[in-house]
């Protein structure tokens, strides 16, 4: 079975290698051989002696490549929207079988590609789009197939989640950890995508249509990066015995869905609150299934790989037999909330002048929007007076109004912070106790 891969960056280098050293295994789980046809490459003349291939299959023709009448699978891991969308169709409306790792593109128009796949009677398989080497999607698409799955929250960007490790374990600022990932390997020259919230927003929105039954796309997502989280935020989250966490939550009701990527505080109880560094981990919650969390190298050429190499397995077994696998599910077409109408919780945390009344002034601006306080701590004298208040459940909508209106009063010098809160906080909400 001839397989045409595009792309050989830091994925599609483990690919080619875990391809070779595991030949014979591939071909005993398949059937029969799995065998390169060409890889498509920006420089085909660039020194790649280090891959144990043929350099004669390195060429820049991609799209040739991938119509190519004798190829069966086309592997895309190049990324992006074109011309990585011309190329999979493409490879799909000639009746080629597509693995691929391009989360923006499904996030932005995976419907198209679906559409392609099924009228061709083909697979699209794309496991390695989120978590890397976390089997997540295939156990969405199908091993919860049966049931109904009401909640999905995770940590799906290692970039973020080690930075916001490292703040939690040594009290940096957002920068000096931001270097420190740089430095690691673990942010990208440009680590826009990461730290501003666009790479977890396309992963909830294939999260969330797969979850759901319901076409979600990236703009559907709304999202908030971790830039403007500062050690004092962490601090905070500490004494209320939390974490912050950058999450993608979506969520289901009768007939609709939310979802969103937010930093958020977390208590420590929580099953994500122990997820480190660059790991990455899903919660689910399922009718019958109950509650799942799937745990693991988010990220990296070689956990990507694996997850590439099953959905190739995958895809090669089922197109030997003459199957094909579940395909992907929008038939529950629920509408998208808009974030303002989603409940949450905030931790509001308020520079305030020291003097009576203040208080009473920021307990008055909660009630106009009728938000209920859950807790509320003032501490410090002076110029260091702070005012922190957690909220029960409200509208984000809700909540936004009163941090807009707390703004402007006379007595709050700044509105230092303001974080959602996910989970139950335990003793420091019962008490309102540092």
């Amino acid at each position: 079975m001839k397989i045409a891969l595009l792309g050989c960056g830091n994925v599609g280098t483990e690919v080619v290698r875990l391809l070779d050293a595991q030949r014979s295994d591939l071909e005993a789980r398949v059937g029969e051989p799995l065998e390169l046809a060409g890889i498509a490459v920006r420089r085909p003349g660039k020194d790649r002696s280090d891959l144990p291939v043929d350099p004669s299959l390195f060429t820049a023709d991609a799209i040739g490549l991938a119509t190519r009448a004798d190829v069966d699978i086309v592997v895309e891991l190049v990324g992006g929207i074109e011309p990585a969308r011309t190329w999979i169709t493409s490879a799909l409306e000639l009746g080629k079988s597509v693995v691929t790792g391009n989360k923006a593109l499904l996030a932005e128009d995976g419907a198209s590609l679906y559409e392609a796949a099924a009228a061709a009677n083909v697979d699209l398989y794309y496991e390695a789009s989120v978590a890397a080497a976390i089997p997540l999607l295939r156990p969405l698409r199908e091993s919860l197939h049966g049931d109904t799955v009401t909640r999905v929250m995770g940590i799906v960007n290692g970039t973020t989640n080690f930075i916001l490790s490292r703040m939690t374990q040594t009290g940096a600022g957002f920068a000096e950890a931001l270097e420190e990932a740089g430095d690691l390997g673990y942010a990208e020259a440009d680590p826009t995508a990461d730290i501003e919230g666009y790479d977890a927003a396309a992963k909830a929105a294939i999260l969330a249509g797969l979850a759901f039954h319901t076409r979600v796309t990236a703009s559907d997502v709304y999202r908030e990066g971790i830039t403007e989280v500062t050690a004092a935020d962490v601090a905070s989250a500490k004494r209320m015995d939390c974490v912050i966490k950058l999450l993608c939550i979506a969520t289901r009701d009768a007939d609709s869905v939310s979802v969103r990527v937010h930093p958020a505080m977390i208590p420590n109880d929580h099953p994500l609150a122990g997820v480190n560094g660059a790991y990455n981990a899903v919660f689910i919650e399922a009718e019958a299934a109950g509650q799942l969390m799937f745990y693991g190298a988010g990220a990296g050429g070689a956990p990507t790989a694996s997850a590439v190499l099953g959905d190739l397995v995958a895809v090669a077994r089922s197109r030997r037999g003459g199957a094909r696998a579940v395909p992907q599910s929008s038939y529950a077409q629920l509408a998208v909330r808009p974030m303002g109408e989603v409940i949450t919780s905030y931790h509001v945390n308020l520079d305030v002048d020291d003097e009576p009344g203040v208080l009473a002034e920021v307990a008055s601006v909660f009630a106009a929007h009728r938000v209920s306080m859950r807790t509320v701590r003032q501490s410090g004298r002076g110029d260091d007076a702070v005012l922190v208040a957690v909220t029960h459940p409200a509208t984000d909508a809700q909540l936004s109004a009163t941090v807009a209106e707390l703004a402007k009063l006379p007595t709050v010098r700044r509105v230092d912070s303001v974080m959602r809160v996910e989970g139950e906080l335990g003793r420091w909400a019962e008490t309102g106790a540092a």
